[in-house]
């Protein structure tokens, strides 16, 4: 079962969990920031080193993004998913 995004993640639509030094995180990043941009949706980034629960729940599964509170995508963001959940 897939628990919904932490409150702290600002009330964006899209969330995207993070680690710095990752590569795929960085890919992910530019992604929905394109995609966001062309929507009009709102994002945000979140570190996972900066809270203890996040580091343990998504290890290495980062990048880790959440549409609307429910996880949408982990490793890579698949960019006619994210922009047919976005739509929807």
């Amino acid at each position: 079962m897939t628990r919904p995004a932490p409150a702290h993640a600002n009330d964006a639509r899209v969330v995207v969990y993070t680690r710095l030094g990752c590569h795929l995180c960085d890919l992910a990043l530019e992604l929905v920031a394109t995609i966001c941009a062309d929507t009009g949706d709102s994002w945000t980034q979140i570190f996972i080193e900066a809270d203890d629960d996040l580091t343990q729940r998504f290890t290495d599964q980062v990048p880790v993004t959440y549409v609307d509170g429910a996880q949408h995508d982990f490793w890579r963001v698949d960019e006619d998913r994210l922009r047919a959940a976005l739509a929807g």
